[in-house]
């Protein structure tokens, strides 16, 4: 009977408060709570009552986007009528255009106990889930069946809540280096939640993994996880111990998580690392360069700096974008399965997230708060607890 009480306690009252992200013609991006009326399931959907949702680096795009002043934060109201509003750059308003003037729900992944479930999923009522369905900043969450991650028994909202984007890129990037006949992984900015999942990850299937950091205090991280090719920006010897951490593992293929990073110029400096190690090897010389196919993808825009590259690798190279989503489509929903049964089995081991703060929606809202998680510091990972 639990499950049924549950429900009946839940579904007295109807509504759900959510957050919104407006640009306004104005030029003013706007962040609020809305009271929405809560989803009805349909058939093959079930009800979330979401109780943990990470903020990622992929959710700031949509909930502040690359373009807000934080300098110029203000904030009206108080508690669930709280506005906050932050001026666009003028210059980046037109890239802003398509939504303009639109209410939008945020929040790309979260966990938490299915309620309500249409006629062909009542067997979820009561279970603990993981799902990417968008809007997840919200305290209800009505999405299909299949697109939730049912957990194994004693798992927690909390560590369900990032099931999704990062561990499964962290396997994406795996199944990418298979796919493109590489045989080694290098990643930047390898320190962060989800360079500490590909490390595990790489350790148990035998991938060789070359991990680039900034700071001496991230080394030390990683060291502790059993890392064994780590290369600090920071280091005078940096290009020295990418290119002898690039020989001793024949690594052809980077993530780079910065688009920029070490002033623009790091993607350029993986691919000439690459270009050296490979000629270090070469047995005859070409004034067209090593002929090894050498490949980085940038995944992530930690760094709003250009992108600069000295091309001093010859000519079999490619850099390129690399998304999840489309990825998906090429591994195949066999394989996806697979990689989605072994994040449930591993969610408090090899995919365990590590958050430093949990905040309400309200607090979503607050100037220092926003600041903080805007940052996307590595090892400061903020949780949204819609219910608190």
């Amino acid at each position: 009977m639990g499950p049924v009480t549950k429900e009946r306690e839940v579904m007295s009252d109807n509504s759900s408060k959510e957050i919104r992200s407006t640009l306004t013609s104005e030029g003013l991006l706007e962040l609020s709570i809305v009271n929405a009326e809560r989803p009805v399931p349909g058939d093959n959907d079930v009800l979330l009552k979401v109780e943990a949702s990470p903020i990622n680096p992929s959710d700031l795009g949509l909930l502040i986007s690359f373009a807000a002043d934080l300098d110029s934060i203000t904030v009206s109201g108080e508690g669930e009528q709280t506005v906050t509003s932050m001026k666009i750059h003028p210059a980046l308003m037109g890239a802003m255009k398509p939504r303009m003037d639109q209410s939008m729900q945020v929040g790309n992944e979260g966990g938490g106990v299915v309620v309500d479930a249409g006629a062909n999923a009542q067997h979820l009522i009561g279970k603990t889930v993981g799902a990417a369905g968008g809007a997840m900043y919200s305290q209800y969450r009505c999405i299909p069946a299949q697109s939730c991650l049912v957990m194994n028994e004693g798992t927690t909202s909390a560590e369900a809540a990032s099931s999704f984007v990062n561990p499964l890129t962290a396997l994406a990037f795996v199944e990418t280096m298979k796919l493109e006949n590489h045989s080694a992984i290098l990643n930047t900015a390898a320190a962060s939640n989800l360079g500490q999942m590909l490390v595990k990850i790489c350790q148990h299937d035998a991938v060789p993994l070359i991990n680039v950091v900034r700071k001496p205090e991230q080394v030390e991280t990683l060291k502790k996880l059993g890392a064994e090719y780590i290369c600090d920006t920071s280091a005078d010897s940096f290009m020295d111990d990418l290119v002898d951490a690039l020989v001793a593992t024949g690594c052809t293929l980077g993530f780079d998580a910065t688009g920029g990073g070490n002033g623009g110029k790091l993607p350029g400096q993986i691919l000439a690392a690459m270009e050296i190690a490979a000629n270090k090897t070469a047995t005859e010389y070409s004034r067209y360069g090593s002929d090894t196919y050498k490949q980085v993808y940038i995944y992530g825009g930690l760094d709003m700096s250009p992108t600069i590259l000295n091309r001093s690798f010859g000519m079999q190279w490619g850099l390129g974008g690399w998304l999840l989503t489309p990825m998906i489509g090429r591994i195949g929903m066999e394989r996806f399965g697979q990689m989605r049964q072994r994040v449930a089995a591993e969610i408090n081991t090899t995919f365990a997230s590590h958050y430093t703060q949990e905040i309400s929606l309200e607090e979503m809202l607050q100037p220092e708060i926003i600041r903080g998680y805007a940052k996307q510091a590595t090892g400061e990972k903020y949780l949204v607890n819609p219910h608190k």
